[in-house]
């Protein structure tokens, strides 16, 4: 009998969360999904799985998290690190706090988790990370240098991981978004985009959904750009 996959997302309440929660849904996950506001638990009670109130900048929530999943199906096989969006403003305007702020959300919220949750991953034999970055840590934005730099970290991070656990058979990649239709869309963003659109967020979900499959098994440390082709770096 086939072991159901168990997969745990971060932010899962609205925009790519929610949509990467249905898409697994639909794919016979069984989840565990967590946010601030209590959204992700009530669509964890719409799709049978196990919800709760948290944040990822806060140590004992990702301990209730990790383990209230393990306590409710004894594994996880998928871990999808999404969060909200960082702070915003002018390079120098913006103040220690607010890059403080930017590293806890964007890059300690993988280590927090992924320290709680590798050791699972190598008890049961593997396990697949899929970490919603940004288009930005590959072309860095004025009007977001928080997500610019320290994406560019968390990239550098995955990439570490993926190093170290490989020969574990633990994957991790990050998936980086262009400009999504969860975003306020305007002409002057759509006119730099390529392919002449926004993207979608279940576009977002089904290249997640992939990422964690078997059928990405050799993948693993990379970023994967969906973005429209708006960065035009090599």
């Amino acid at each position: 009998m086939a072991v159901e996959k168990v997969a745990l997302i971060t932010a899962a309440g609205k925009g790519m969360g929610a949509a990467i929660a249905r898409e697994l849904a639909a794919q016979g996950y069984r989840l565990a999904l967590m946010s601030p506001s209590g959204s992700a638990s009530a669509l964890a009670t719409e799709l049978g799985g196990f919800g709760m109130t948290g944040s990822v900048t806060e140590a004992t929530d990702i301990d209730r998290f990790v383990q209230g999943t393990l306590d409710k199906y004894g594994r996880i096989d998928a871990v999808v690190n999404n969060t909200g969006h960082p702070p915003k403003g002018d390079l120098l305007s913006i103040d220690d706090e607010q890059w403080h702020l930017g590293l806890d959300i964007i890059v300690l919220n993988v280590a927090r988790v992924l320290r709680r949750v590798t050791p699972a991953f190598l008890a049961q034999g593997g396990g697949a990370v899929v970490n919603i970055s940004s288009f930005a840590a590959d072309a860095p934005e004025q009007a977001m240098p928080v997500s610019s730099a320290l994406r560019a970290a968390l990239s550098s991070f995955t990439r570490l991981y993926a190093d170290r656990y490989a020969k574990d058979n633990i994957r991790i990649n990050s998936v980086l978004p262009g400009f999504i239709d969860s975003w306020p869309e305007t002409p002057d963003i759509v006119a730099r985009i390529p392919v002449g659109r926004f993207g979608k967020t279940g576009e977002i979900a089904k290249t997640v959904a992939f990422l964690l499959s078997d059928g990405a098994g050799y993948i693993t440390g990379q970023n994967i750009r969906v973005d429209g082709g708006i960065v035009r770096a090599l």
